[in-house]
């Protein structure tokens, strides 16, 4: 049910048609130090806005775009995305440079914009098997740090204090993934779900933080130092927003609940001996790095998490049924479904002691 992690290595042929020529005089007149001529490969792998190597004789940029056609309002927002990494680059958290952004269709289809290409290691199996068993820890620890500066970022400082709606965070959230999962019929429903609709508005806990937060923040969205156990970019700033920061870390620590065969995660793997922290110590580690006694309700933001991704994969299994999704991995994500929406209901168990 995997994906073989090697189809999202390296960049070939282009899938998504670009105008070379058109792109290489845009560059030429708005990126400081361009000098063609211009080649253009495709990175591989399934972003959903199509993204290219672009390689001259002196450089090498990468460009991010939304793809052509039709799209769904506020979908595929590069130009979102540029605006927060371009914010981040003067404060602790690695992104790369913004070096151009374009708003213009006509240029090459879709509005895109080049930033600059961070090189280092990308790794797709969250137990860091590449690496030697004694230094996996310290990527573990350059992953808690880096994702702890973000959320230590003040949106206000970095002009970004409208980028989202701030407060009642999980009452919209639960809301709205709620609707979702009650309004799909092809689907069907699910005894799971139905108790975590029922109960997650119900325990929500006090407080109501906002900060900047990633929403998809994983190893792979990661780029490290090539020989170091360091972050030297984060990529893939696509459903970025003001939020909240614990549902944030949760969702990236879901990697020690998460089976490997659904998405990269540890799978209740004893993490001690493949040379990792606890998950006990990697929230400590961010607790202590943010300022926090301790997280007494990480139950609920797991199991809110778990319930989030499953609503998107009922979603994906209703297109599967409706014939609106034909892929392969649309029918491994329909088939994963029930098994996320158990380990969101263990979750929600685990926080009332059943």
């Amino acid at each position: 049910m995997v994906t073989d992690p090697s189809v999202n290595v390296g960049a070939g042929a282009v899938r998504v048609a670009l105008d070379v020529s058109a792109l290489d005089a845009w560059l030429t007149g708005n990126v400081e130090g361009y000098a063609g001529p211009l080649t253009a490969e495709q990175f591989n792998g399934g972003q959903s806005n199509p993204t290219y190597r672009l390689t001259t004789p002196g450089a090498r940029y990468v460009m991010r775009r939304k793809p052509p056609g039709p799209l769904v309002k506020g979908a595929h927002d590069v130009l979102r995305e540029a605006r927060v990494i371009s914010a981040l680059a003067a404060t602790p958290v690695p992104v790369p440079a913004v070096l151009g952004i374009c708003d213009d269709d006509a240029v090459v289809g879709s509005a895109f914009y080049i930033m600059s290409l961070v090189e280092g290691r990308i790794f797709w199996d969250a137990a860091f098997s590449e690496v030697p068993i004694n230094q996996r820890s310290a990527y573990f620890d350059a992953m808690n740090a880096t994702i702890a500066a973000l959320h230590s970022v003040d949106p206000e400082s970095v002009g970004l204090g409208d980028y989202g709606r701030s407060g009642n965070f999980f009452e919209r959230q639960i809301a709205r993934w709620s609707r979702q999962y009650l309004a799909d019929d092809a689907a069907g429903r699910d005894a799971d779900m139905d108790a975590l609709v029922a109960w997650l508005p119900a325990h929500i806990p006090g407080g109501d933080e906002s900060c900047i937060v990633h929403g998809d923040f994983r190893c792979d969205n990661m780029i490290f130092h090539p020989t170091e156990p360091r972050v030297v970019a984060v990529l893939d700033w696509e459903l970025s927003t003001l939020g909240n920061p614990l549902s944030d870390f949760a969702y990236h620590a879901l990697l020690y609940r998460m089976p490997p065969d659904i998405v990269a995660g540890l799978g209740g793997a004893d993490p001690a001996p493949l040379g990792l922290p606890t998950e006990a110590g990697y929230v400590e580690a961010y607790c202590r790095r943010t300022g926090r006694s301790g997280l007494p309700d990480w139950d609920f933001y797991i199991a809110f998490n778990l319930f989030r991704l499953a609503a998107i994969f009922h979603g994906i299994k209703g297109r599967v049924i409706r014939g609106t999704a034909n892929s392969e991995h649309a029918r491994q994500r329909a088939q994963a479904f029930p098994r996320l929406a158990a380990l969101a209901r263990q979750a929600m168990n685990d926080c009332v002691g059943v």
